[in-house]
């Protein structure tokens, strides 16, 4: 795994992190919960995509 893929794989679970934790304080948020669907499927693609 390069290491563009594995900082984008650390970015995407850290928001994931900060998103749940929103949610739990203030309450859910579409718009957030959306971005990180966003770059989930931007990361997924990145990692299918990496040359073997």
């Amino acid at each position: 795994m390069s290491s563009s893929a594995k900082t984008m794989g650390v970015l995407t679970v850290g928001t994931l992190v900060v998103v749940t934790a929103y949610t739990v304080a203030l309450g859910s948020n579409g718009w957030l919960w959306f971005g990180w669907v966003v770059l989930g499927l931007a990361t997924l693609g990145m990692l299918a995509s990496k040359p073997t």
